[in-house]
C-alpha cells in the first residue's frame, strides 16, 4: 500500500498546470486526475510526468506503507 505525501494536483496547479490545462494538452487524463483525488493508484509513466513537472523524485510524492498483512507475509 502507498500514500501520497502531497496534494499532487495542488502542487501541479502552483506550477501553472491546472486541471483544464492538463486535460486540454493531454498531460493527464480526467481518469488519472480522479485517481489522484481519491488516492488511488497511477502508472509509473504518470509518476514520471509528475516528477518532471514538479522537478522531484518519486519518493518525494509517494510513501510506501505496508499493511499488517504485508508485514506478516514479508517481514
Amino acid at each position: 500500500m502507498y500514500s501520497y505525501k502531497m496534494d499532487i494536483l495542488k502542487e501541479l496547479s502552483k506550477r501553472g498546470y491546472t486541471s483544464t490545462r492538463m486535460r486540454k494538452e493531454k498531460i493527464l487524463s480526467e481518469a488519472t486526475m480522479q485517481n489522484l483525488r481519491k488516492g488511488k493508484g497511477i502508472t509509473t509513466d504518470t509518476i514520471n510526468t509528475i516528477c518532471i513537472i514538479l522537478r522531484c523524485q518519486p519518493s518525494d510524492i509517494i510513501e510506501i506503507v505496508p499493511t499488517d498483512e504485508e508485514k506478516i507475509k514479508y517481514f
